[in-house]
């Protein structure tokens, strides 16, 4: 079973999103800010990081340079999920480390697809 790491601030995002996830077979571990996200992406070691960009107490644009700066968790792929749907915060997300960029409202469909893509190693 794939862990998926689901950092994200908003508690209706957050539970629609652990419920969809945990039924399409992943396990799901749960940060809800930017700070917690790094902690737990160090402790779980998840497969993927599901991140929003805007939270609390470290936003995720930091939080995913901090964990793309780590040896230790550079390599797990970082999706952003944000409602910041302009070019330039697609661009500014992907300068962060992210290796892909969802907006919100999430479609399932996409996030699913974008989850088997990294899963099977496709880049």
């Amino acid at each position: 079973m794939n862990r998926i790491l689901l950092a994200e601030d908003n508690e209706m995002n957050r539970d629609m999103l652990s419920r969809r996830l945990a039924r399409y077979g992943y396990e799901v571990v749960v940060a809800v800010n930017g700070q917690e996200a790094i902690e737990l992406t160090q402790s779980e070691s998840p497969d993927v990081v599901l991140m929003d960009l805007t939270m609390p107490v470290l936003d995720g644009w930091q939080a995913t340079r901090q964990l793309k700066e780590d040896d230790a968790t550079a390599d797990i792929p970082i999706v952003a999920l944000t409602a910041h749907a302009l070019k330039d915060d697609r661009q500014r997300a992907l300068d962060a480390g992210c290796d892909r960029f969802l907006t919100k409202p999430v479609d399932i469909k996409k996030l699913r697809s974008t989850l088997r893509e990294l899963l099977s190693g496709g880049d």
